[in-house]
């Protein structure tokens, strides 16, 4: 389901909750305070829950589709966190300290239209007397621009920033949108089903800090870096608290998949020329000749206008079946050829890319850009 104003306006449920909160709703990210407003920048909703002093109890709004909500969130998990929230306040400031870690580190630059990227075509309002949509900062174009200080360096976009705020569906764990942190699922053999999670459990608490909803999970994960680390849980299983240990190894991050969002049409220009892939079927594997568990990706669109364009130009068309690109026949999601182009190559570099096409393999070479 979305989220809108209509829905949360007239449900009776949140409405009676939404009268405790002072509500403010923010419709552009223009001389926001990134210091305080730290969250998934390709989401098209994201709620922060606030003490007055500036503390956060929680966050809501998460993602994992381009259009479809369902499995994230609902009015139902909206209420709980609200709830939660109000219970926390309510005994505030016992939870200060655990609280302080809901706030992120000093950001880069103190709003968006500091970055680079934006400084020369936004300011930090909205033009109200002009053409106020071109004016606005969106948020996507934050980390669009977060994304871009690294890429116009020629330096490697680490892997928190493209696979940020993991899903805990990417480390096998799937929650109950209507809960505030309850396990559905537990993937066979995932990080999750090694760290012990069963389902019902009920996530009380992540690195010490309360949760209201599944973007309090993902916020938690995010501060984990791809290195690898520890994150400490104490759930509630039955009636007992059981305390695990989820262990995330080195290069955990990358479990995730990143073609839904936003950030990927930007990186699809600097990595891809402007390609657009997704998993070839299994007849097409079959006529291409690609083994089980060898890269087969179908050119699902090419871009035709300015940067994005330049795949086309190279000789890219939709439905070449892509099957190597650098020598790689390992890269079997579109996120893994994007990754690979904006970490290992740098803008103006061609890199050679096998395509399968009218029953012969051509040689083409692919277009890095900034």
């Amino acid at each position: 389901m979305k989220l809108d104003d209509n829905l949360v306006d007239q449900d009776p449920i949140i409405r009676p909750l939404l009268d405790q909160f002072v509500c403010v709703r923010i419709v552009s990210t223009n001389g926001l305070d990134l210091s305080t407003f730290q969250f998934d920048t390709d989401q098209s909703f994201a709620a922060f829950i606030m003490n007055v002093d500036g503390t956060i109890y929680g966050r809501f709004g998460t993602r994992s589709h381009r259009n479809e909500w369902v499995g994230d969130v609902s009015l139902p998990g909206l209420a709980q966190a609200l709830r939660g929230a109000l219970a926390l306040h309510a005994a505030y400031p016992r939870d200060k300290e655990a609280l302080a870690g809901k706030r992120g580190g000093q950001p880069r630059f103190a709003a968006p239209e500091r970055y680079p990227l934006l400084r020369d075509k936004y300011t930090s309002k909205l033009n109200d007397t002009g053409n106020i949509v071109q004016s606005c900062i969106h948020c996507h174009q934050i980390g669009d621009a977060e994304r871009d200080f690294y890429r116009s360096r020629g330096e490697p976009i680490p892997d928190e920033l493209l696979f940020p705020y993991p899903h805990p569906k990417s480390i096998g764990l799937v929650l109950d949108p209507e809960q505030r942190a309850t396990v559905l699922e537990v993937g066979t053999g995932s990080l999750a089903a090694t760290a012990g999670f069963v389902v019902g459990d009920d996530l009380i608490r992540m690195n010490n800090q309360p949760l209201l909803s599944i973007a309090d999970v993902q916020w938690v994960l995010n501060s984990v870096n791809n290195r690898g680390g520890n994150v400490a849980v104490e759930l509630r299983r039955g009636g007992s608290i059981v305390k695990l240990s989820l262990e995330l190894p080195a290069d955990w991050r990358a479990a995730g998949d990143i073609d839904w969002r936003v950030s990927t049409w930007g990186l699809r220009r600097m990595a891809t020329g402007g390609l657009s892939l997704e998993p070839a079927t299994a007849q097409e594997r079959t006529r291409a000749g690609v083994g089980s568990g060898e890269m087969a990706l179908r050119v699902k669109n090419v871009g035709q206008y300015g940067a994005h364009a330049a795949a086309k130009n190279a000789g890219f068309k939709k439905d070449d079946i892509l099957v190597s690109v650098d020598g790689r026949n390992d890269l079997i999601r579109e996120s893994d050829v994007l990754r690979l182009g904006v970490q290992q190559k740098r803008p103006g570099d061609r890199v050679l890319a096998v395509v399968f096409r009218d029953g012969k393999r051509i040689d083409l070479n692919l277009p890095m850009q900034d």
